[in-house]
């Protein structure tokens, strides 16, 4: 009637008595075990520690609360806690085994939350923090193949913005399929368990989004504040790995942690780039420009090489927005920043300001003699007119330069003639470069 299994072992590792408790814990008769090696049983990864453990035994040192892990008849894994001890005069080590499986589901439950949690603080963005939930995730399961996708509700959209797979690339955004798993799984915000030639109702979901041909499919929603934001997939190719409701449940009770940390991540990056970046032309602003000019500076300081700053002021703006509206004053500003960047390399940065100034940052190798050409390139973007609601509007700038080290070797040195050569081009009536230092 123990629970507990009483086992005695030979000096061969040869089991030689089992109590009646083995059929729960391992899976085996007594009969069944009788012959059986320890090793034929013992989990692979925990063998040669289990060996370890079984020398120190023979060689007289009891021990008590030893663990590893077994190989159910089953399949399944069942952690053991073993007190055992040696009869040298039977020449045999008996051992009382315990089945700790549901106290090690739960620490590994409690050590999981734990690390999601501690992800969402110490991660630095979205891709990181699925990277450190795939890894958590597969201490829980067979996690090899894993993806997260993500529903956008008003454009009906899903995004796999993390995926893993042994067989497919990622897939590209597309509309919600009602036929597939995941949309499934997102319409009902209830789990899907599928097992290929399985006939419950969650066959007839047999599309999948992506992975064709896997054996088994597990996917739970990911939840936040009852809203579906997503789904949380593993999926196995591999007839001997697959998915039962054991993981279902423990996915899904995962799955509400791994919401929580992918809402404040998204809520953390929003703020991140709302604090960095013009809401207006999505340019850098004037704080993350004055970081990115700090570093340049140090960077050309060590390698002895220029930087062009240049101011850019756009003439009679305001005539825009008092004949137009400030909606189409608003547009010629995304259409000016996007031709400043298309006019300039991928290493250099440009900048809103405020209102209608814009700043570039020009780096890297540039001889001084090419000053007034890399100026007059950036003035020339504006030659063609821009076109707003149908109706061609041709703006000039005014554009001030300033070259490190020359005209300032810090940041506000530098930014300050830049401003000033800026001034100084629109008093001259706009439309035109003007140097800081250089004849009018």
């Amino acid at each position: 009637m123990m629970l507990d299994v009483v086992c005695v072992v030979d000096e061969q590792d040869r089991f030689v008595f089992v109590s009646a408790a083995s059929e729960n814990v391992f899976g085996y008769s007594p009969e069944e075990m009788i012959c059986k090696t320890v090793f034929d049983l013992v989990h692979p990864d925990d063998r040669e520690r289990t060996y370890q453990a079984s020398r120190e035994i023979m060689s007289g040192n009891a021990r008590n609360l030893f663990e590893n892990r077994y190989v159910r008849k089953d399949g399944s894994i069942v952690n053991i806690m073993w007190s055992a001890i040696w009869s040298e005069d039977h020449k045999l080590r008996i051992g009382v085994a315990r089945d700790i499986t549901k106290r090690k589901h739960a620490e590994q439950l409690q050590d999981a939350l734990y690390a999601i949690s501690e992800a969402t603080n110490i991660t630095q963005d979205l891709p990181a923090l699925f990277k450190r939930i795939h890894q958590i995730i597969g201490g829980l399961m067979p996690a090899n193949n894993f993806f997260v996708a993500l529903y956008d509700a008003p454009s009906e959209t899903l995004n796999f913005p993390y995926f893993v797979d042994e067989r497919h690339p990622a897939p590209l955004s597309s509309k919600l399929d009602s036929s597939t798993r995941s949309a499934e799984v997102i319409r009902s915000g209830e789990p899907l368990l599928f097992s290929a030639g399985e006939t419950t109702s969650s066959s007839k979901f047999t599309k999948t989004d992506v992975g064709h041909g896997s054996l088994s499919w597990l996917g739970v929603p990911l939840k936040s504040e009852q809203e579906v934001i997503g789904v949380l997939v593993v999926q196995s190719y591999a007839g001997n790995s697959h998915y039962e409701e054991a993981d279902r449940d423990l996915l899904l009770f995962v799955s509400t942690q791994v919401a929580a940390a992918i809402t404040h991540k998204t809520m953390q990056t929003r703020l991140e780039y709302m604090a960095q970046y013009d809401p207006l032309t999505s340019l850098p602003n004037r704080e993350l420009f004055v970081d990115r000019l700090r570093v340049a500076l140090a960077r050309a300081n060590r390698d002895q090489t220029l930087l062009i700053l240049l101011f850019i002021d756009l003439d009679e703006f305001k005539s825009v927005n008092d004949t137009l509206g400030h909606a189409a004053g608003d547009i010629l500003l995304q259409q000016v920043a996007e031709r400043l960047k298309q006019g300039v390399r991928a290493s250099d940065t440009v900048a809103r300001f405020g209102g209608d100034e814009f700043v570039v940052l020009l780096e890297g190798t540039i001889k001084r003699d090419y000053v007034s050409h890399c100026a007059e390139k950036i003035r020339k973007i504006f030659n063609a007119p821009f076109e707003i609601e149908q109706q061609p509007i041709q703006i000039s700038p005014s554009i001030g330069v300033a070259v490190y080290p020359t005209h300032g070797e810090s940041v506000d040195e530098l930014m300050k003639s830049a401003d000033q050569a800026m001034y100084s081009a629109k008093k001259q009536g706009g439309d035109r470069i003007q140097i800081k230092g250089a004849p009018k």
